[in-house]
């Protein structure tokens, strides 16, 4: 097997991924419009119906996919999952009905199964020296999504609302033909499990994940963190407008900095913390960095201070590959598939409660009978959050310590 050729396919689908939302991200509102021939305001209240049909998706299909990969193999739920984008890439494009493009989104949700299962494929591979940084390449790779995403469908916009959908399409197909030959199957017979039928209901597999020694608490951890974390990609846009006036454009390059930002992090800055700390003190450090970052992006008052802060925000992110790594191997080679499915679904989750929430706060502290005029109420809020997530991973180390021998 080629090891390196293996990543970078793996690399690849997350930042096809990634760059898929984005690309379609600066034209949705405009196809909305254009399929129910509507104000803004309608469409606004269309695509949080999109978003978040995305997310159910995901999360009812996470643990089934996951299940799926341990049983028949990571190579063929990878590439069918490739397949069934393009697809719906290229059904959403040329839709006429805003009923097929709920459709379409339905069907992504499913289909975004891809990252969940490369995670596995990726826990395969490694060593369990390797896994932190090899995970930290994968949030790297969506990190690269996140930024090349908007910039592309942006520019492909010119060509109409539709020309996004096309190349996100073009892209997925590209890499299912690259995965198909170089890709091997790393589930051997040795590691192979039945399937469960009664594991492929999330609330069943994400109640056995939780039910695993030291994983009830650090699922806790995730899920308060994705939702804190949530308050960037849910309101940046408004906030940073609201309190310095920005333009789109200012939004647009400094959510492209935050990407590149994530990307060094994740996919080279963990290189040298986890070696130094270890795994478990490398998540303790980066939540803290986070729930300081909240408290300091909330604090802002000029514009360049977003700027100044974005390095320490994005060195909080050294949490995520750090914790991925440590319930990873929490698990037996042949469930990795469905651990992965259930943190997508509880991701999944945080990303249908953590826009309601922080937009709202947004909207209430905005609002002309607001008592107190507070455009950063979310960031406050989601510091709070973090500390509560901070708090529960310590009472996790500490059980951690426990059981390691004396």
């Amino acid at each position: 097997m080629n090891k390196k050729l293996a990543i970078l396919f793996l690399l690849m689908t997350v930042v096809i991924d990634a760059m898929g939302i984005g690309l379609i991200m600066p034209v949705t509102p405009d196809l909305i419009r254009e399929l129910l021939e509507a104000e803004l305001s309608e469409a606004a209240v269309w695509g949080g119906i999109l978003s978040a049909s995305f997310a159910v998706m995901q999360f009812l299909f996470g643990a089934a996919i996951g299940n799926l990969s341990d049983r028949y193999g990571r190579r063929p739920v990878l590439l069918l999952s490739l397949l069934v984008m393009a697809v719906d890439y290229v059904i959403m494009g040329l839709t006429q009905s805003i009923w097929i493009l709920l459709l379409g989104r339905l069907i992504g949700g499913v289909a975004s199964a891809t990252q969940s299962t490369a995670a596995a494929y990726m826990a395969d591979i490694s060593t369990p020296e390797e896994k932190p940084s090899n995970f930290g390449l994968l949030g790297a790779a969506f990190g690269i999504g996140f930024v090349l995403g908007p910039m592309m469908g942006g520019l492909l916009s010119e060509f109409g609302s539709r020309a996004p959908f096309y190349a996100a399409a073009a892209l997925a197909t590209a890499n299912l033909i690259f995965g198909y030959f170089i890709l091997p199957e790393t589930v051997t017979d040795k590691i192979r499990r039945p399937l469960e039928w009664r594991r492929m209901n999330p609330f069943r597999a994400l109640q056995y994940i939780g039910s695993l020694p030291g994983l009830g608490l650090l699922l806790i951890v995730y899920f308060i963190h994705q939702i804190a974390f949530f308050v960037y990609p849910t309101t940046w846009a408004y906030y940073t407008q609201e309190k310095f006036a920005w333009t789109a454009w200012d939004v647009g390059i400094s959510l492209s900095c935050f990407g590149i930002g994530m990307a060094v992090v994740q996919g080279g800055v963990i290189r040298m913390i986890v070696p130094r700390l270890g795994e478990w003190r490398t998540m303790i450090f980066g939540m803290t960095i986070a729930t300081i970052s909240y408290a300091f992006f909330a604090g802002a008052t000029h514009g360049w201070m977003i700027y100044a802060l974005m390095p320490i925000t994005c060195l909080g992110m050294v949490n995520n590959p750090a914790l991925q790594s440590v319930t990873s191997k929490a698990v037996s080679d042949n469930e990795q598939g469905e651990l992965q499915g259930v943190m997508t679904g509880v991701a999944a989750i945080a990303s249908i409660m953590s826009p309601l929430m922080m937009t709202g706060l947004f909207g209430y502290f905005t609002a002309e009978n607001a008592p107190i005029y507070l455009p950063a109420a979310p960031y406050y809020f989601a510091g709070v959050l973090e500390a509560a997530a901070l708090g529960v991973l310590l009472l996790a180390y500490a059980r951690h310590l426990k059981t390691l021998p004396a």
